[in-house]
């Protein structure tokens, strides 16, 4: 077996897991304040700016005159609400009557001494006064992300908070608010942090085993005890890894596919579902030709709703690559919608076409549209052989979406359908984001390479670890990686 003596050199790459740069540390100490809009650009009743930084001292003297008279109206009062005056930092006039609040490092969002400055929200006003906060020796505006960025850099969140955190000011519905609200509160940086550190215990463990191991016996043990706790974390992350684990629907929605023949309701069915007139409704057939998408909320969730083109063999160029894409959509749907005209598979022997039974499964929400075009005391002995065309357990859903004939209980039940297929009670944290998956997926390549090699080869086991453990760094941004911080905070407004 081969031995080296680089114990030195293997503890400080374990320690650089575990700690982020000193250089960044350094840089902390010496950037410049910023400055933001933190509040949505507009006319409204009061707008707020944000700077944050080490001149925040000279900022607050310059431009924040404090109404009334005595020895401390000066003074800054830590989470105290003042009333002020504003003023233009190059000739003193007064800007706005507002309110001023001083955040004392490093009980601020960005650890940082902060003020927060609240004026009337006029475009002539936040002009005037982003150009005077300018004006101010170091002193510039902030750049997109950079408040939560610095909030990052000085340890008060990781990157999964981080992009919780942008998740929660994007959500649109109840359930993605409650979600990013479990990132926010860090999670899954605890689940993370965990697996990062079974990674390092593993790797510590085959580190002695390299430059302390002698006997037969100990090896063994040693290694044994390796590969136990890797195969372990494979198993976990495995878990996590897994479709009933794919928790990107909770923050991004969920997608839902109407699909079906041309003039069986789909359009029709995708308006009634928007309330307005987002797709054009026609008696010809193939009107639709492509993935129409309109994003909606439904019981809490958000819910990306495509219609799609009538799925038949047409000769027409245009048609054929609509409905190409329209097999497409449905195979790549969290829940698929077949809308079919219960007339016309009455007239067909309740024969449902190839082209769109090869997609109807017993995951599939199938709703039976015109049922005001046939006759009422046939219509249950109709519903009994159209349940026997397609798989059995497929949801039946006998509607009219003209006459409204069974629209609102079918709303309830894709609601009903959604939250139970989808909705998850458990504290767990789920994988929200693709990048998350991404390290994960190479994390687990990483200790499947491990658990391949044997104790000979314990020096190349190490080194596999040792990515593995970088991986698990990079979910939570605890080793730096530049192209991924600028992707992730990008995607934040200005103001936070």
């Amino acid at each position: 077996m081969i031995r080296c003596c680089s114990t030195f050199r293997r503890v400080a790459s374990i320690r650089h897991l575990t700690t982020k740069s000193e250089q960044l540390q350094r840089a902390l100490a010496s950037r410049p304040t910023i400055y933001a809009l933190a509040t949505p650009p507009g006319k409204a009743g009061v707008a707020v700016v944000r700077v944050s930084g080490p001149h925040v001292f000279d900022v607050w003297k310059t431009i924040v005159r404090r109404n009334g008279k005595g020895k401390g109206k000066d003074i800054m009062e830590h989470a105290r609400l003042i009333r002020c005056e504003l003023l233009d930092a190059n000739d003193g006039e007064v800007l706005d009557d507002g309110m001023a609040v001083f955040f004392q490092a490093p009980a601020s969002y960005t650890t940082e001494d902060t003020i927060e400055l609240h004026v009337h929200s006029s475009l002539a006003v936040l002009s005037r006064l982003m150009s005077s906060l300018s004006a101010l020796p170091g002193v510039r505006q902030a750049e997109r992300g950079e408040f939560t960025r610095r909030a990052f850099e000085a340890g008060r969140i990781d990157l999964t908070q981080a992009e919780a955190l942008r998740d929660l000011i994007e959500s649109e519905t109840e359930v993605q608010r409650k979600w990013a609200r479990k990132g926010v509160e860090g999670r899954a940086k605890v689940r993370y942090e965990a697996m990062r550190n079974d990674a390092i215990l593993a790797l510590a463990t085959v580190e002695a085993l390299i430059d302390f191991g002698e006997g037969e016996d100990i090896e063994e043990g040693a290694w044994d005890q390796a590969r136990r706790r890797v195969s372990k974390l494979r198993a976990n992350i495995a878990h996590h890894l897994s479709p009933s684990q794919r928790g990107e629907i909770y923050t991004s929605g969920l997608s839902l596919v109407i699909f079906g023949p041309p003039n069986a309701g789909k359009s029709s069915l995708l308006n009634h579902l928007a309330q307005r007139e987002a797709a054009i409704v026609t008696p010809i057939p193939g009107t639709t030709r492509d993935v129409l998408e309109v994003a909606l909320d439904i019981a809490g969730w958000r819910v990306k709703v495509h219609d799609t083109a009538g799925l038949r063999p047409s000769s027409d160029v245009v048609e054929s690559i609509g409905v190409q894409r329209a097999g497409q959509a449905v195979e790549g749907a969290d829940l698929a919608v077949c809308v079919l005209s219960l007339p016309e598979l009455v007239n067909n022997g309740f024969r449902v076409p190839d082209m769109i039974g090869k997609h109807v499964t017993q995951e599939t929400v199938a709703l039976l549209n015109k049922v005001d075009a046939v006759d009422p005391a046939q219509l249950g002995e109709w519903l009994d052989f159209a349940r026997m065309a397609l798989p059995p357990g497929t949801p039946i859903w006998p509607i009219s979406i003209q006459r409204g004939d069974g629209m609102s209980e079918l709303s309830d039940g894709l609601a009903e359908v959604i939250k139970h297929r989808f909705h998850s009670e458990g504290d767990e944290p789920l994988i929200t984001h693709a990048r998350h998956r991404a390290h994960l997926e190479a994390t687990l390549r990483f200790l499947d390479a491990f658990l391949a090699l044997g104790v000979e080869d314990v020096v190349l086991a190490a080194e596999e670890l040792r990515y593995a453990a970088k991986e698990l760094s990079k979910v939570t941004g605890l080793i730096d990686v530049e192209d991924v911080l600028n992707a992730v905070f990008k995607e934040f407004c200005i103001g936070k």
